[in-house]
Parts: structure tokens; C-alpha cells; sequence
């Protein structure tokens, strides 16, 4: 059953406005820079922290409020829920988020942002006095904070509190490392544009030992703050501000929570200063968002694209997955970023290869200081994708022989880099001459069937063909001949391996554990097939026999559910020992046997390779999160989930996992502009190579490539699976293209129309 809507898309999709705080789950937006993440749903509630180059972090909100004191208070928040309040409405943005509201004939909107740079957010409130008398108010700005998480292990806290009321600041003193391996001084602080009135840095006496967020014990005794300071307890960051306003008058304070390497690097906002800030960040999005834009009958799919998708993969290629700094999610967001933004994707993934082993390998992850392994084998595989992707998109060969380091400070060009990755997983092998699986592959719940170091992942030895073929363009691109022909030959050799020790006789299995058990394979009971194998092969021509046709073609047999492509098939009902935590969880929950729309995002693009445009459209369809004819979905309807829960769970059917933090977002984006559009860059141009659903009659696209801007619009002439380009027009002429490969002309808009046939 569909829940009530909740919003609607805005501002020909840049803005999502959420009509109710009563969203079914807590709806969010993730702001950030380089430096500080932080995240706000509907009513404010989130969490935001710094973050050094090897993950330290500092959580500097854990959560969030602002309440307006009379004689009582409220949230401008919107909570609690069903507290009276009218003309509520949250619109997020990329790289913001308002709430607005009004109660008591008084307005209020309260927008937060992250600058550019810097490890803060800034709150800019606004009021307006929409009643006939003079009004006198206490503005309370809170935000919860964890900056003397350091202490925990420990069992004691040092850090202490106050105010530098000269700065319109409270803050909180502590030790911690941050971008050195020795604790510094830092105060994490709460800034004000105006004289403060009171300032609370003591947990304990803002919010009261048995009290809440929603409901802080000095406002409920002294509607306003104590001034309370703090000394080896918990910490908090509250400021009041009074405000007067005359009937119609309305006024605007801004706030800082932010962190200072010193007391004299404090910020007091002004307000010129802020709006410079704002400004600043929002044409930084309006450039970044403005590089891709589609126009299909779906009007939402084109919101969800032309925004959010951009602005997610742009998150995502810097910040992971946020709950930590996962390797390879860097490599695919950042792969991703490359369709619309290779400078700054090219930039990206330099930083990513700087935590390369020198012999190939890559870590896990990067946090809390360290670089994790984690017995993790695919990491280093995902690099060359993404460094192949964006000298493609750029067209510059010469970019290779850029210097990087690895992680222990030896540094080499990024070609050699990315050969050394290719070269290390050759040489990881286990049974067969297959690649090793050891503690995960991409499927981090795989995480027993190898750790003895016999174990191998067939997925990965896919993976690792399509990175061969790639490093081999690339070794040509340069004029590496004899690289272009060793990597060549070690390809057929792995090839070969996985046909004959990998294949199943209809499909591609998965893994083969240290006691050779099979995974994906016809003579288990559960766990019979999985999907990415089947997909990789298309990626990696591994077309003897036309395997990677039948091999999809079992997939769409075996695994395609009314609610979508499943991960697996039967899922697994008990543990097994050797092959980890998958096991563990419910049969059809995640890559158990669930709808997991990441590889469904792959799928996309290996469906628009083999031109199977009706199953582009089906599964377009069910990944959808604005589309309520397969799930009731619940999540928010602007970003991506990483599941869908099935409907035999219960009152968990159809609701998604989490969003935002998934690689769908830009698997979707990347298969929805290089592979359904089909804009594929050659060293001569943009190759045409489109796979659209049926029933995108006419859809267009428009892309920055090269300093050309493309505006492609296709035209389906025929009936069922048009992919067959049969005229096309540039600038309103006929004109042929070989190998419908169209040139960039440098600062030029070419209108193309391209007429599709079957």
C-alpha cells in the first residue's frame, strides 16, 4: 500500500520540498566540503564531523535544534510532531536545506549549508513578526556534540567548557590527533553574528540529566540558557540571542558550529560574510550540476538525474560511504563523477591511488588513522576503471605519467599505478589460477571462503579481465606495445581459466572456497546463482560461445523477481561456515538473495551493451525510488537505496535500506549517460551507442564534453528495440559521423537529432 505523498520535486528538480515533518522515516540531505561532512533530515536532526587525510574524525554535532522562547518554547524544527505548527516545509538542495514553519503569528526559516572550505556548518535563521504587536523573543540555538569522544576509551573526560563572549561564542576545549600523530589543542565552538544573551557548555545543565534534545531543562525552568561552564563532563554548544521585532519586522542570525586550530581562528559571522560564503557554495553546485541534463517522459527520472544523482555522486566520490572512507567506493563514485566531471574526477581519484600499496594492493579502507585491509581483494581493481574513465573522458594520454605516492611515500606515474594493480591480483591466485577471494571481494559478507588463501572469487577474476582489457588501451594509448602485448596474452590466460574452471555449464558461478566448495553453482541447494558474475562477463568479453549472452539470459531466468533483480538465487536459510556473514542474515535481505540495487545499476549498462531495451525499461522502473507501483518505498524519493526489502519480510516488504551512502547512485547516473544515452568517449569524439526503453519515444540529453556542449536528442522510429542509427542532423543538417563518433568543436553548441531504427 502506497503511503501518502510527502513532497514534490521543485525548481525544475534542483529543489526536493517535503510538505510534512511526518515523513515516514527521516528524509536527509548530505552537505559537505572537502573537509566536514554533515547531514539534516526534514526536522534537523543529524550528524556532522571533520575528517583529517587518514580518517580521524572529530564529531563535532551529533545532533541538532533551534527553539524560539516566549512564555514557552518551540522547535523551528518541526518536532515535535503534531505540536500545531503551520505552513511547515523543508526544501532540500544541493548544498542545503531550509525548514520553514510558523507558530504563534511567528515565521521562521532555518537554513544550514557547509562553506566551501573550513570544518564548520553554518545555521542562518530567520524570523518575522507576522502579528499585530511588538514581540520579545530568546532565539536558542543547540547543537549536541561528541568533540570529547577522544576520552571514551579512557573512561575519563578532560575537556572543559565556556565562552569568549567577545567572539559571541561558546565552546568546548579538548586534546585530539588531527592531520599529526600527536593530540593538539582544538575548540570546538558555537558562534553568533549577534550579542549573546546566555551560553550553555555543560550538558547537564542545558539539556538536565533525565531530559532530551526536545525538551532541554532550561528552557522548560528559564525558557533561555544557564551560562553554565563546563569542567571534565559532557559538553554541548547552546547560545541565546535575544530578539525584538515589531509587528512585520524580520531579522536574521547566523550561527557557526565549527572547530578552531587556536581561540584567535574562531569565526564571528557577519552577515556579508556569510551571504559570501553562501554565494560561493551555491555556484560551485550550479556549475557541477550544470554539466548533465536529461529529458525523457519520465519527468521525475530526468529530477532524479539532472540533480541529485550529480550531487550524490559528487558526495560519494569524496566522502565514500561517510560511515567510513571505503576504498573501493571511492574508485566507482569517482568512475562515476568522470562522466560529468573528469577534472575534478581526475583530481579525485589521484588522492584515491596515494593510498596504494607500492606492490599494488589496496586497503579496505582509510580511518581512525590507518589504512585498513581487512583481507579485502577486489580494492585495487576498481582503479583502473576509474583512472581508464577519465583519460577517455578527457582525451589527454599524457596525464599517466603524473607522479603519485604510494602509501609509504615512494611514488611512481599513475600508469604505473594502475599496472601495478593489475599485476598484483595476476599473481594473487588460489585454486585454478583464479584469484583469490581471501576475507571479501566486492560482496564484503563472503568473508570466510577464503581465508586460508585457496579460496577464489570467479566475479573477481571477471573484474579483473575487464581491467586488463582496459590497461591494455591505455598501454596502447601511450605506446607501450610490449605492456599492450603482455597484458594482452595474460588475459586470454585468465580467460581461459574462468571458462574452464568457472562456468557452470548455463552461467558463471561465484567463488570456489578454500575446500572448493562451489558458490553460484547449479549442484548447491541454495545460493545456486549470482548475479554479478554474469554481468562482469559482459564487461569483459567473455564471449566464447556467447556465454555472456546465456549467461544473462539464465540471470533474467533465475533471479528477475516482481520486485526486481535478486542478488542471488534461493537465498540461504542457515549458516554455513565457509562463507561468512552472508549466511547470517534473513534469506532475501541484502546480497542474500535480495533486491540489491547497486549491481542492478550495472546491470542497466550490460543490458544496454547487449540492446535488450526492454529490460533496461523493466529494471529502470523497479529501481526507481519516486515510482509507487512496486514498493510503497517510504525512503526519500530523490535519492537511491542501496535494497529493497522483499515482500516476504514482513512489514519490512518493498521499504528500502539506506540511501544516499550506496554506490547506485553513480552506477545509476554513469549507466544513464554512457550506456542507455549512450555517450561514449573516443580519443576522436563522442561515440553514439544508445539503448532507450521503448517508450522514451523522443528523449535528449545535453553534456559538457571537451569545452563542446552536445544537445542529443533521439527519435524512435520503429517499434520494440531501436538501436540502430539511421540519420543524423547536426545544426539542422544531415550528416555522417564514422563510426557515429561526433568531434568536439571547442566552445561550440551542437544540436544533433539522431533517428533510431530496429
Amino acid at each position: 500500500m502506497a503511503y501518502k505523498w510527502c513532497g514534490h520535486f521543485d525548481n525544475e528538480g534542483k529543489n526536493y520540498v517535503i510538505t510534512t515533518p511526518d515523513t515516514p522515516r527521516h528524509w536527509y540531505n548530505y552537505l559537505y566540503n572537502d573537509e566536514y561532512i554533515t547531514f539534516t533530515s526534514q526536522v534537523g536532526f543529524g550528524e556532522g564531523f571533520a575528517q583529517d587525510k587518514m580518517g580521524r574524525r572529530i564529531p563535532l554535532v551529533v545532533n541538532r535544534n533551534f527553539f524560539l522562547c516566549e512564555d514557552d518554547y518551540w522547535s523551528l524544527a518541526g518536532l515535535p510532531i503534531g505540536y500545531g505548527y503551520t505552513d511547515y516545509s523543508c526544501t532540500h538542495t544541493a548544498g542545503w536545506s531550509v525548514i520553514a514553519l510558523k507558530y504563534k503569528d511567528i515565521s521562521s526559516k532555518v537554513r544550514i549549508f557547509v562553506p566551501n572550505t573550513g570544518h564548520m556548518e553554518i545555521w542562518s535563521i530567520t524570523l518575522k513578526n507576522q502579528s499585530d504587536r511588538t514581540r520579545k523573543l530568546s532565539l536558542v540555538a543547540y547543537a549536541k556534540t561528541d568533540i570529547d569522544a577522544p576520552y571514551k576509551p579512557q573512561g575519563y573526560n578532560i575537556a572543559r567548557g565556556s565562552a569568549f563572549k567577545d567572539k559571541n561564542c561558546v565552546y568546548g576545549f579538548f586534546y585530539t590527533q588531527f592531520n599529526t600523530e600527536r593530540n593538539i589543542p582544538i575548540y570546538g565552538y558555537m558562534s553568533s553574528s549577534e550579542s549573546i544573551k546566555g551560553y550553555d557548555s555543560r550538558r547537564t545543565a542545558f539539556i538536565g540529566a533525565y531530559n532530551d534534545d526536545q525538551r532541554p531543562k532550561a528552557l522548560e525552568e528559564t525558557k533561555g540558557c544557564t551560562n553554565s561552564d563546563c569542567m571534565v563532563e559532557k559538553l554541548c554548544l547552546a547560545l541565546e540571542n535575544s530578539v525584538t521585532l515589531k509587528p512585520g519586522e524580520e531579522k536574521t542570525i547566523h550561527y557557526v558550529v565549527g572547530l578552531a586550530f587556536g581561540e584567535e581562528k574562531i569565526i564571528t559571522p557577519k552577515d556579508k560574510w556569510v551571504q559570501q560564503q553562501f554565494a560561493a557554495m551555491a555556484d560551485k553546485y550550479e556549475d557541477r550540476l550544470r554539466r548533465i541534463k536529461i529529458k525523457t517522459p519520465w519527468e521525475n527520472f530526468d529530477n532524479l538525474i539532472n540533480g541529485w544523482m550529480v550531487y550524490a555522486t559528487d558526495m560519494g566520490s569524496r566522502w565514500a560511504r561517510v560511515r567510513h572512507n571505503g576504498y573501493r567506493d571511492m574508485c566507482q563514485d569517482t568512475d562515476g563523477l568522470s562522466v560529468l566531471n573528469p577534472e575534478l574526477a581526475w583530481e579525485r581519484i589521484k588522492r584515491v591511488l596515494s593510498y596504494q600499496y607500492e606492490n599494488g594492493y589496496a586497503p579496505r579502507t582509510i580511518i581512525d588513522g590507518e589504512l585498513k585491509d581487512r583481507k579485502f581483494s577486489d580494492n585495487t581493481v576498481w582503479l583502473t576503471y576509474t583512472v581508464y574513465s577519465c583519460i577517455k573522458e578527457l582525451n589527454k594520454p599524457e596525464l599517466l605519467h603524473e607522479q603519485v605516492p604510494f602509501n609509504n611515500g615512494t611514488s611512481a606515474s599513475v600508469y604505473e599505478h594502475i599496472k601495478r594493480s593489475v599485476e598484483f591480483l595476476f599473481n594473487f591466485t588460489g585454486l585454478y589460477g583464479l584469484i583469490r577471494i581471501w576475507g571479501g571481494d566486492w560482496n564484503d559478507c563472503i568473508n570466510f571462503a577464503g581465508l586460508e588463501g585457496k579460496g577464489v572469487s570467479v566475479w573477481l577474476s571477471i573484474a579483473w579481465c575487464a581491467a586488463a582489457k582496459q590497461l591494455c588501451e591505455l598501454a596502447g594509448m601511450l605506446g607501450y606495445e610490449q605492456d599492450k602485448k603482455d597484458y594482452t596474452e595474460k588475459y586470454h590466460i585468465m580467460r581461459d581459466r574462468i571458462d574452464e574452471h568457472g562456468w557452470d555449464g548455463e552461467y558463471y558461478m561465484y567463488a570456489r572456497t578454500d575446500e572448493d566448495i562451489t558458490m553460484g553453482s547449479h549442484t548447491q541447494e541454495e545460493g545456486k546463482i549470482f548475479l554479478n558474475p554474469q554481468i562482469w562477463a559482459v564487461f569483459a568479453g567473455l564471449d566464447k560461445d556467447d556465454r555472456h549472452i546465456k549467461s544473462m539470459d539464465m540471470a533474467e531466468k533465475l533471479l528477475q523477481s516482481p520486485e526486481g533483480i535478486l542478488l542471488s538465487a534461493p537465498a540461504y536459510t542457515r549458516q554455513y561456515h565457509y562463507i561468512g556473514s552472508m549466511a547470517e542474515k534473513p534469506g532475501g535481505v541484502q546480497d542474500n538473495g535480495g533486491v540489491y540495487l547497486h549491481p542492478a545499476a550495472w546491470k542497466l549498462a550490460a543490458d544496454s551493451l547487449l540492446k535488450r531495451n526492454d529490460k533496461v525499461e523493466e529494471n529502470l522502473k523497479k529501481m526507481l525510488p519516486f515510482d509507487q507501483t512496486y514498493y510503497p518505498t517510504k525512503g526519500e524519493p530523490y535519492c537511491m537505496f542501496n535494497c529493497y526489502y522483499l515482500d516476504y519480510h514482513g512489514y519490512r516488504g518493498g521499504t528500502p535500506g539506506q540511501s544516499w551512502r550506496t554506490g547506485t547512485n553513480a552506477w545509476l547516473l554513469q549507466s544513464t549517460v554512457k550506456y542507455i544515452f549512450g555517450l561514449v568517449p573516443e580519443p576522436e569524439g563522442l561515440k553514439l551507442n544508445p539503448c532507450p526503453p521503448p517508450s522514451w519515444k523522443e528523449c535528449s540529453i545535453t553534456k559538457l564534453f571537451r569545452g563542446c556542449t552536445y544537445n542529443i536528442k533521439y527519435i524512435q522510429k520503429g517499434k520494440g528495440h531501436n538501436n540502430r542509427i539511421t540519420r543524423i542532423l547536426m545544426n539542422g543538417k544531415e550528416t555522417r559521423f564514422k563510426d557515429n563518433t561526433i568531434p568536439p568543436v571547442e566552445g561550440a553548441t551542437l544540436d544533433i537529432v539522431v533517428y533510431l531504427e530496429n
